[in-house]
């Protein structure tokens, strides 16, 4: 896909970081929906923030954003203070929400130019970005289509495409891909790849494990307005202190007798997968986890695989909080 954008301003050298926020909160009645939220967001980077619905993840873009005043805290992004120079914070970001922002009744051509001049351009010029980042959103064929008639993949694009007609120093792309189907969230992801190529950072906050970790150079895990936990997803996965012992049992039958006898051999919690057959628990030594495969042919319980491996961001999630991310999400 080419470059969608080829006019990023020069970032300020001073400033190391994007983004620094000490401590925001914000209420919404007795709800406290973000709680102290810290976050430190190098330039250039795509930085995850990862968490289920209701985590206070777009409570904390909008803060961020200027949309919504944080109730505590502080936060700037490339030296700004999101408080006292909102007008020089917004001069320098471009936002994509869960819900596209285009005019629907608009072609995307028509879209992007009436973009293009309420952001200064001259008609020309506006015409001929419009036409550039069409292009680079696969939307040619599509240009002079009303935005209404635009499957969710092609919506989705076309609304990150708006999001930086001028091109940001910082893109805030709030769970861009939630509702597409896995064809069309591809699309959106290497449509996030050629924006960093571009030397934008991307704060990107999503619900999809698979999403942060395919796309996050690093990653802040969030739950109840809180960061919870920091760091790259490498860092992430080391931090759980231990491999993960995934097994497939040849008769499904006998799964509930093997969670047993795996439970008491590595001495710690063994889960059922979807998978009928499979069943995964943490393994702090690769000994332990081979005797504990020892036992369970001990036992006469049959195994027609095994693998063991660093823990999944959903393992991590799990060590960090007690439960997966989609059952965080199912309970929220």
């Amino acid at each position: 896909m080419p470059s969608p954008g080829a006019n990023v301003s020069t970032l300020d050298k001073q400033y190391t970081h994007a983004i620094s926020a000490s401590g925001l909160v914000k209420n919404f009645g007795k709800k406290r929906a973000v709680d102290g939220v810290d976050l430190t967001v190098p330039q250039g980077v795509v930085y995850g923030v990862l968490g289920p619905n209701g985590a206070g993840k777009t409570t904390t873009i909008r803060m961020l954003a200027t949309l919504l005043k944080p109730d505590a805290g502080t936060a700037t992004v490339f030296g700004h203070d999101i408080r006292t120079e909102a007008d020089a914070v917004r001069s320098r970001i471009g936002l994509t929400g869960q819900f596209a922002a285009v005019d629907q009744g608009m072609t995307g051509f028509e879209n992007l130019v009436m973009l293009g001049r309420l952001l200064g351009y001259s008609r020309a010029a506006a015409k001929r970005r419009a036409d550039d980042l069409l292009e680079a959103f696969e939307l040619t064929e599509a240009a002079h289509r009303q935005a209404k008639t635009y499957s969710g993949g092609m919506y989705r694009r076309l609304d990150t495409a708006a999001s930086i007609v001028v091109t940001p120093d910082l893109l805030f792309l709030d769970e861009p891909t939630t509702g597409l189907d896995p064809r069309s969230r591809n699309q959106v992801w290497e449509i996030v790849r050629a924006v960093i190529g571009t030397g934008t950072t991307v704060l990107l906050t999503t619900q999809y494990l698979e999403e942060a970790d395919q796309l996050a150079d690093r990653i802040a895990v969030i739950e109840t307005g809180k960061v919870i936990a920091e760091g790259t997803v490498g860092e992430l996965k080391s931090s759980v202190g231990a491999s993960v012992l995934h097994v497939r049992l040849r008769d499904a039958g006998r799964r509930d007798e093997a969670i047993t006898v795996l439970s008491r051999a590595l001495d710690t919690t063994v889960r059922p997968e979807s998978d009928p057959v499979a069943l995964s628990a943490s393994a702090h030594d690769d000994e332990r986890a081979a005797n504990a495969l020892a036992v369970l042919t001990g036992a006469g319980i049959s195994v027609a695989a095994f693998s063991l491996a660093q823990p999944s961001l959903d393992e991590v999630f799990l060590a960090l909080t007690g439960h997966t991310a989609t059952e965080s999400e199912e309970a929220a």
